[in-house]
């Protein structure tokens, strides 16, 4: 099978399971995040592909050759992969153009392939200009860039990038985001990385695995993990959200103060008993009147919490009968009282059960 194929791999420290019955397919030139919160195993996870450390169980194989198994490893300079750091990890002595060819030199390819390549990805990467510059005389975005660089001019099989940006301030961060993003739509090479920030996960993947205590939670696009995140850990950690808990019976679900049919919330209700779903801040509509019947779910409540956070009011809504609560986001213009009446209508097309 073509790409990196990861099978129920697991690594034990002691009595504790970093990392448990891990299964992934990274398809040739995707790019794939490994997103969650410290301590779920995504390091741990990446340092096994780089080949730092051997599996305790499972195994890994690239293009339908074993690179990793408990029984042994191909070592991490033999596997055809370039690895990016927290730290830059570029040597303060060597210039620009020579921290980026050091790699075409240890493999002894010409002089002028050497050059050829080196100025391209320099191109690439927008630093053609600062070839001959020191890493101390750049700025922390150059010298990341500069590590991209390196890692990509020997055309490796597989990039791994372990929290590159964590070194570098917000608004830069942001920068590098879109560059990682740019650099993979040319070069299209095999990615994986590593973040606990769920917009560089968001930006730069294909797709994203998101990863809890040593398992795997989901895997899918950045689109549908939000729209349609599995479990409550998904839901919460991807974006903010709303857990309501409810019953089905029959073809509805009831909440407390209201129902929704099941057949306007499509699939995933079970067929009966406990539920409990997510709906997102954006999937509601905060307005002074009630809004036109439609398919909407329509609350009749006040104001209770707001927050203008420059692009969006955050408010907290709580219906009359009930008293559910709801965080609902609106636009700058859409300027709500603390106690003011308020309607709330809830699109159910967007109400997502979820798994406990």
């Amino acid at each position: 099978m073509d790409g990196l194929v990861i099978k129920k791999l697991g690594r034990r420290f002691g009595k504790v399971d970093a990392v448990l019955d891990f299964d992934l397919h990274i398809r040739p030139g995707e790019f794939v995040s490994l997103l969650g919160p410290s301590g779920c195993g995504k390091t741990t996870t990446l340092r096994m592909i780089a080949g730092f450390i051997d599996p305790s169980s499972g195994s890994i194989e690239l293009d339908g050759s074993t690179l990793s198994a408990p029984s042994g490893s191909v070592p991490p300079e033999k596997r055809g992969m370039s690895m990016i750091f927290q730290s830059y990890a570029i040597w303060p002595n060597m210039t620009v153009a020579q921290n980026v060819a050091f790699g075409l030199h240890l493999r002894k390819l010409s002089s002028a392939e050497i050059k050829q390549r080196v100025g391209a990805v320099l191109e690439t990467v927008r630093m053609s200009h600062l070839a001959d510059r020191y890493p101390a005389e750049l700025s922390g975005g150059q010298q990341q860039r500069v590590a991209l660089a390196r890692a990509v001019v020997i055309r490796p099989a597989v990039l791994l990038l372990d929290e590159p940006l964590s070194n570098l301030d917000a608004n830069l961060r942001e920068e590098m985001r879109f560059e990682i993003k740019r650099m993979h739509d040319e070069f299209r090479i095999t990615s994986v990385y590593v973040t606990h920030d769920q917009g560089e996960a968001m930006v730069t993947s294909d797709r994203i695995a998101v990863m809890n205590n040593g398992h795997l939670e989901q895997v899918d696009t950045p689109y549908a993990l939000y729209s349609r995140p599995r479990t409550r850990f998904v839901a919460s950690f991807i974006g903010r959200t709303n857990f309501l808990s409810g019953r089905r019976t029959n073809d509805a679900i009831d909440f407390e103060g209201f129902s929704v049919p099941v057949a306007a919330i499509g699939e995933g209700v079970p067929d009966s008993g406990p539920v409990t779903v997510s709906i997102r801040p954006q999937a509601m509509t905060l307005s002074p009147a009630k809004l036109g019947n439609g398919s909407g779910v329509n609350l009749a409540g006040s104001v209770k919490e707001s927050s203008f956070m420059g692009e969006t009011w955050d408010y907290l809504f709580q219906s009359n009968e009930g008293g559910q609560e709801f965080r609902v986001v609106a636009p700058p213009a859409d300027v709500f009282a603390i106690d003011a009446p308020a309607w709330l209508q809830i699109d159910p097309a967007q109400i997502v059960p979820i798994a406990d």
